[in-house]
C-alpha cells in the first residue's frame, strides 16, 4: 500500500505542540507580503518627502535630514500585524470554523492609497483620508456579502466580467513596477547618477526570492519572500545601509499606533474601484481552497459569510489604521503543500500574529527593512501580481474572436497604462487601475445592455 502523508482536515483539532510550527508556517508564508503593504505605504510618503519637502536624493542627506526622513511614517507595520491576526479570528467565526483561510493586506490598494498619500505633505492626513476609502470598501464588501446570500454571483459577470478583470489584475502590478524598479535603485535620480549599493542589495535579494522559489524544499519553499527579505537585510547591514535608530529606541513590549480615519468623498470614489478587485479575488480564492480541501465553501459556510467576513476585517482596519485585508494564496500554497487544513491552525496563526504585534524591537526591525530590500522583493512580487492578470485571462479560455472581448481588454489596458488621468477636487487624480476599473465596469455594462436588446453583431 502507499504511503500517503495524512490529511489534517477542516474541523480537526491537533495537538498544541504540533501545532504551532504549523501556525508559525502559515504566519511566515504571508508574513513578508503582507509587511510589504504597509512598508510600501511608509515608502510613498517618504518618497514624496524627499523629492518635494527636503528636495534632495537619499544618498545626500545631512544627519539632520536623514532623521526628518525616517520620521516619516503614516502607518505601524505592527498594528498591520495585530489586525490581521483580529480579523482572521473574525473571519473564522462568521465562517462557522468551516473556511481556512488567513486576511493579509492587499495589494489591490497600493495604486489609490499611494495617489492618496501623495495628494499633499500632510502625509498623515492623507493616509487618514485612504482609512475612510478604507471602511467604504469594506461595507461594499459587506453589501455584496447580502446581496449574494440573496441572489447568487452570477451579476459579477456582468460589471466586470474576465476579459475586464484579467486586465485590470494585471494592471495593479504593472502600475507599481516603477515604484519598484525605483527603490531598488534601478533608475537613476534627478541628475542622472545610480546608487550602486542600492543595486547590489536589491539585485541579490531578487536572486534569492527567484531561486528560493525554483529550488527551495519544504519548509523554506513556502517562505521564499521572507528568506530573502532577511538575507538582503543582513546584506545591507553589512554594507552600512540600515538604520537601526527605530530598532534601539524602541522598547520590548509596546502598543501599536492607532491612527482614526476621516472621510473624504474623492478617497472613497478613488478606493471603491479596488473593493471590486479585491471582491474577484476573493470569490476566486474561495473556489480554489474548495478544491484543495475537496469541500464546496461557497455553499456551506457560503461565498456570502466569507466575504462577510472580510469586510468586517477591512472596516475594523479602516477605523484602526491598518490595511484593508484580503484572503492570500501563499496561505492556499501552504494547505496544499502540506495537506493540513486545519482552522485550528489557521485561528493559531492568527493569535501568533497578535502576539508578535506587541513586540516593540520586531516592529523597529521591521521599520529599518531598506528599500533595496523591499525594491528587489517587489520587482518580482509586482510582476507576478501582472502575470496573475495574465493568468486570469487564459485559464477564463476568452474568445477574443469576439470584438466586446478584445474592445474590453484592450480598452482597460490603454487606460491604465497610457496614463490619461482625471483630476478631482483637492489635488486627487483618477488614473491608472483605478480608472480603468470604472471605464471597464461602464463599458462591460453597456455591452450587455446592447447583447439584451440584440443590437451586437457577434
Amino acid at each position: 500500500m502507499k504511503n500517503e502523508r495524512p490529511v489534517i482536515q477542516v474541523d480537526q483539532k491537533v495537538p498544541f505542540l504540533k501545532a504551532i510550527p504549523l501556525s508559525l508556517q502559515h504566519l511566515f508564508a504571508m508574513f513578508g507580503a503582507s509587511v510589504l503593504v504597509p512598508f510600501l505605504f511608509n515608502g510613498y510618503a517618504k518618497s514624496d518627502f524627499l523629492k518635494n519637502v527636503l528636495h534632495t536624493t537619499i544618498d545626500k542627506l545631512t544627519p539632520d535630514q536623514l532623521v526628518q526622513y525616517n520620521h516619516v511614517q503614516v502607518i505601524d507595520p505592527a498594528l498591520v500585524l495585530l489586525l490581521n491576526g483580529i480579523g482572521t479570528l473574525i473571519y473564522l467565526l462568521l465562517c462557522k470554523g468551516k473556511a481556512p483561510a488567513f486576511l493579509g493586506s492587499s495589494f489591490a490598494f497600493l495604486s489609490p492609497t499611494a495617489s492618496i498619500i501623495a495628494s499633499s505633505t500632510s502625509y498623515n492626513d492623507n493616509f487618514s483620508k485612504a482609512l475612510g476609502g478604507y471602511i467604504v470598501c469594506g461595507l461594499i464588501f459587506a453589501i455584496v456579502a447580502l446581496i449574494i446570500g440573496k441572489v447568487g454571483t452570477s451579476w459579477l459577470d456582468v460589471v466586470l466580467p474576465p476579459a475586464a478583470m484579467g486586465p485590470i489584475v494585471a494592471l495593479i502590478g504593472l502600475e507599481l513596477s516603477g515604484s519598484a524598479a525605483s527603490m531598488a535603485g534601478l533608475l537613476p535620480n534627478e541628475k542622472g547618477a545610480f546608487d550602486t549599493k542600492a543595486i547590489i542589495i536589491s539585485l541579490v535579494t531578487l536572486a534569492i526570492v527567484i531561486i528560493g522559489n525554483l529550488c527551495f524544499r519544504g519548509f523554506l519553499s513556502v517562505i521564499p519572500v521572507l528568506v530573502a527579505v532577511v538575507a538582503g537585510y543582513g546584506l545591507a547591514a553589512v554594507m552600512g545601509y540600515v538604520n537601526t535608530d527605530s530598532v534601539t529606541s524602541a522598547h520590548w513590549f509596546s502598543v501599536p499606533t492607532f491612527v482614526m480615519p476621516s472621510f473624504s468623498f474623492n478617497a472613497m470614489l478613488i478606493m471603491a474601484p479596488a473593493a471590486l478587485v479585491v471582491l474577484s479575488e476573493h470569490i476566486g480564492h474561495l473556489f480554489v481552497t474548495s478544491n484543495i480541501v475537496g469541500r464546496d465553501l461557497t455553499k456551506d459556510p457560503g461565498l456570502h459569510r466569507s466575504l462577510l467576513g472580510d469586510g468586517l476585517s477591512t472596516i475594523l482596519s479602516g477605523f484602526c489604521g491598518s490595511c484593508p485585508t484580503t484572503t492570500y494564496g501563499e496561505n492556499m500554497g501552504v494547505m496544499a503543500i502540506t495537506r493540513v487544513y486545519s482552522v485550528w491552525v489557521i485561528g493559531g496563526a492568527g493569535v501568533i500574529s497578535i502576539i508578535i504585534a506587541f513586540i516593540g524591537k520586531l516592529s523597529g526591525i521591521i521599520s529599518s527593512i531598506p528599500q533595496p530590500v523591499m525594491g528587489g522583493v517587489s520587482l518580482l512580487l509586482f510582476g507576478v501580481i501582472a502575470a496573475s492578470g495574465i493568468r486570469m485571462i487564459v485559464e477564463a479560455k476568452i474568445d477574443y474572436s469576439k470584438s466586446k472581448n478584445l474592445i474590453l481588454t484592450a480598452v482597460v489596458f490603454v487606460i491604465g497604462i497610457s496614463g490619461v488621468t482625471i483630476k478631482l477636487p483637492g489635488n486627487v487624480e483618477l488614473k491608472g487601475m483605478v480608472l480603468a476599473t470604472l471605464v471597464g465596469i461602464v463599458i462591460s455594462t453597456l455591452f450587455y445592455v446592447l447583447e439584451k436588446l440584440k443590437l451586437t453583431n457577434d
